[in-house]
């Protein structure tokens, strides 16, 4: 997900650009983490029957200064402004405030709190942990391809062993399910599920076993390791503008030295010598040893 804003002349074009500087982001951050408290405190009737009517209006001012920063990117933007999904994301949370949560629309009043995730496209370290996630859905969609292919299997297995004996856990497929999910997540797969079963079978704790081994310290690490290495990835892009950048700046700074030794004469520095330093100066490497 790219956030550059593409700027067309405007009237509100420099208005607009001033939301972008630190001074201007970092006082949206503070606003969305006080409007997060307002919402966590109308939740409260003791402190509502107090203080509600002056936390609803700063919730109201908070809100006309994001609708009024929005409508100023879109002035300046125009429809450009949509082609940055995470500006989609913005125009939703804070559309779905202004709409009349009254009737059958009452339930949007509690997502309201929708605005809090407005943080994530302020913090850039944020963004970049989303960005890593959605460009890790293909590795995660196979990794649980596969969780789902070791549980089916499990179950069916479960249910046919131990679905006479204890029906309340492996009676169907899906108690089944359920039961290994609850095994997976180690909440009490030994004294309240395994060890019962073993009073029975003496040998339940080998599928059990291996079934939490796959499952558990197999899979749900290799998940993990696909969204960490997604993460890194992410960052490693983020990086890559800044050290262009400084590469295209080192070139610059070359070919104004080669300008000025094919301008200066210099004593016993023939012109031949200056064309030579002058075509070699390039073989120089383009990163800082400091």
């Amino acid at each position: 997900m790219k956030s550059e804003p593409a700027w067309p002349p405007g009237v509100f074009t420099g208005l607009a650009r001033r939301f972008e500087t630190p001074l201007v982001q970092n006082g949206l951050v503070a606003l969305i983490l006080v409007n997060a408290l307002i919402l966590g405190l109308e939740t409260s009737s003791s402190v509502m029957a107090s203080w509600g009517p002056w936390l609803i209006a700063a919730d109201r001012t908070i809100l006309v200064i994001f609708v009024v920063e929005i409508a100023l990117r879109l002035a300046a933007q125009r429809l450009s402004y949509f082609r940055d999904s995470w500006n989609v994301f913005d125009f939703m949370v804070v559309g779905i405030a202004l709409i009349p949560a009254s009737g059958p629309l009452a339930v949007l009043r509690a997502l309201r709190v929708l605005r809090v995730l407005r943080l994530i496209t302020l913090v850039p370290s944020m963004k970049r942990v989303i960005g890593g996630l959605l460009s890790a859905l293909p590795g995660l969609g196979s990794v649980c391809a596969i969780i789902g292919l070791i549980f089916y299997v499990a179950a069916v297995i479960a249910t046919r062993l131990y679905g006479t004996a204890f029906p309340e856990w492996f009676g169907t497929l899906g108690d089944s399910t359920f039961t290994l999910f609850q095994i997976m997540t180690l909440e009490s797969w030994a004294m309240g599920i395994v060890r019962p079963i073993m009073e029975v079978f003496p040998l339940a704790w080998f599928f059990f076993l291996v079934f939490i081994l796959a499952s558990t310290f197999t899979l749900l690490n290799l998940f993990i390791a696909v969204i960490v290495n997604a993460i890194q990835t992410e960052h490693v892009d983020a990086s890559q503008p800044s050290l262009a950048g400084e590469n295209a700046q080192l070139r610059r700074e070359i070919v104004k030295l080669r300008k000025r030794l094919d301008s200066v004469a210099m004593p016993g520095f023939t012109a031949r010598k200056r064309r030579w330093v002058a075509k070699h100066a390039t073989a120089f490497p383009m990163t800082r040893s400091w």
